[in-house]
C-alpha cells in the first residue's frame, strides 16, 4: 500500500493517479481514508494528553509523599489508578480506526512512473521495441499441440482424465526440454550474480496475498482449506516473504535473488483454461527474478531486469517485442510494468512471456520491510522489483512452433544444446 503521509498530504495527486487508471470509484476511498485519519489523529493525541497527565500525577504524587502529605497523595493515586482504563478504551477506538484505514489503503492503486502511457485497456500499451526476424515457413505450420502429439512428447489427453484441463504429462525429449531451459535459465542468473533460491511452495494467507491486490488474485489462488495456506502462483510471493519484517542496512542492498518453482493458478475467470495446450495451465515451471533496493536505485534495476529478459530470450533466438503497460492495464500494486511478447507463428501474432514491474515500497509497505541508511539517520521502506526470466512452459510453445521443421521435428535452440542429454539438437520421432 502507499504511504498515508501522501494522502495526508498530497490528496490531489493520490486522486489524480487514481483518475489515469479510470478508477473513479475508487476517489471516495481517498476521502473515508482522510475522514477516518483525522479521528485516528484525535484518539491518538486523547491517548498522548492521557499518559502526559498520568506522568504529572505521578510527580505530584512523589512530591506530596516526600513533603509528608499523604492524605492528598491517596487522593491523586486513586485518580491515576483510572487513567490506564481511560487509555486502553481511547486506544481500542484507536486501534480499530487502524484497522479500517489499512483496509482502505489496501485498495487504493500505487502511485504511478509519469512516463507510464495513458490508456484503458492492454490495447493501449506501447510497443517500445522489437528484435529478432519473424520465420517464414515453406510449409503449412502446426501449433505445439499438434507437434507434440505428433511426436508423443505430450500428453493432454491422460492429464485430462486424472487431473482435468489445464494439466499436462511431458515426456522423453520435451520433458527434457523444459529441464534444459531451467538449468540454462539457472546458470544465467548466477553469472549475472544473483543468489538462487528454492522457495517453499504453500505460504501463509498473509504472505501470499502480501505482492499483490488480494481482490485481483484471490480467484487464481490454490487455497488449502483449514490451513490457512495456498499454493504460490509465482516464486514473487515467496521471496517478497522472505524477509518480511526485517530492517536491512544499506550496504547489504540490493538484494539480488532468483529462484526456480512450481507454480499454480486455478485461472478463474476472464481466461480461463478453454484449450487443450501448455501456454495457460494450472501448474507450470517458472524462473523467477526479484531484488529488494534503496529507493533511488529501484529504476537503474528495472533496465538491469528487463535487460536480462530479453538477453534470456535473444539467447534462444525467438523474436519478440517488449510493451510498455498503459495506466489503464497496469496492476494497483506496480509503479511500471513491461511485457515481452515472442511471435507465435500459428497465432501469427505475438504472445507474452515475461512480465516485469517495479512495485516500489508498495509491497515492502504491507511485510514492514525496511532499510537503514549507512549513515544510520534515515529509516524507510525498501523497494521491490520481480521479473520473469522465463515461464517454460511458454517458451516450449514459442521453440516449438518458431523452430518446427516440414518432417515434424523441432531444432533445439543452439544455447539449449549442451543441457539436452546427449547434446540431443532436433527433437524428431
Amino acid at each position: 500500500m502507499i504511504d498515508i503521509k501522501l494522502i495526508r498530504e498530497s490528496p490531489d495527486l493520490v486522486r489524480e493517479n487514481i483518475r489515469k487508471k479510470f478508477q473513479d470509484d475508487k476517489l471516495k476511498l481517498v476521502d473515508r481514508v482522510i475522514e477516518l485519519d483525522l479521528k485516528w489523529r484525535r484518539e491518538k493525541k486523547k491517548v498522548d494528553d492521557l499518559r502526559s497527565e498520568r506522568n504529572r500525577i505521578s510527580e505530584s504524587i512523589n512530591k506530596l509523599m516526600k513533603s509528608g502529605n499523604k492524605s492528598k497523595a491517596k487522593d491523586l493515586i486513586v485518580e491515576a489508578k483510572e487513567i490506564p482504563l481511560k487509555i486502553e478504551k481511547v486506544e481500542g477506538k484507536a486501534s480499530k480506526l487502524v484497522g479500517e484505514i489499512e483496509e482502505i489503503m489496501m485498495k487504493i492503486p500505487n502511485m504511478m512512473w509519469k512516463g507510464v502511457p495513458l490508456g484503458k485497456s492492454d490495447v493501449d500499451n506501447v510497443e517500445i521495441r522489437k528484435w529478432g526476424k519473424i520465420p517464414k515457413f515453406d510449409f503449412e505450420v502446426k501449433n505445439h499441440v499438434e507437434i507434440g502429439e505428433a511426436l508423443d512428447v505430450v500428453d493432454f489427453d491422460k492429464s485430462a482424465k486424472v487431473a482435468g484441463k489445464g494439466f499436462y504429462y511431458l515426456k522423453g525429449d520435451l520433458a527434457l526440454l523444459n529441464q534444459a531451459l531451467i538449468s540454462f535459465a539457472r546458470d544465467f542468473m548466477i553469472k549475472k550474480g544473483y543468489t538462487y533460491i528454492e522457495p517453499p511452495l504453500m505460504l501463509n494467507e498473509k504472505e501470499i496475498y502480501a505482492s499483490m491486490d488480494k481482490n485481483a488474485i484471490a480467484e487464481s489462488v490454490y487455497e488449502i482449506k483449514g490451513a490457512k495456506k495456498g499454493l504460490i502462483g509465482t516464486a514473487e510471493q515467496s521471496i517478497l516473504a522472505y524477509h518480511s519484517g526485517d530492517t536491512i542496512m544499506e550496504r547489504d542492498l540490493p538484494k539480488k535473488y532468483f529462484s526456480y518453482s512450481m507454480c499454480f493458478r486455478q485461472e478463474i475467470g476472464a481466461h480461463g483454461i478453454n484449450e487443450k495446450g501448455l501456454w495457460r495451465t494450472h501448474q507450470f515451471n517458472k524462473v523467477e527474478q526479484f531484488v529488494f533496493c534503496m529507493p533511488e536505485d529501484s529504476e537503474k534495476i528495472y533496465d538491469e531486469l528487463l535487460a536480462n529478459s530479453e538477453e534470456i530470450v535473444q539467447a534462444l533466438e525467438l523474436p519478440y517485442r517488449v510493451l510498455e503497460l498503459c495506466t489503464g492495464d497496469l496492476a494497483d500494486w506496480k509503479y511500471r510494468s513491461a511485457d515481452i511478447e515472442v511471435w507465435r507463428p500459428t497465432m501469427k501474432a505475438f504472445g507474452e512471456v515475461v512480465s516485469l514491474s517495479n512495485c516500489t515500497d508498495y509491497q515492502a509497505r504491507k511485510l514492514n520491510i525496511r532499510y537503514v541508511s549507512k549513515d544510520g539517520k534515515t529509516r524507510g521502506m525498501v523497494h521491490t522489483l520481480n521479473d520473469t526470466a522465463l515461464a517454460t512452459s511458454r517458451i516450449m510453445v514459442a521453440i516449438m512452433e518458431n523452430f518446427q521443421n516440414k518432417d515434424g521435428s523441432v531444432s533445439v535452440p543452439k544455447v539449449l544444446v549442451p543441457y539436452m542429454v546427449d547434446g540431443k539438437k532436433v527433437i524428431g520421432k
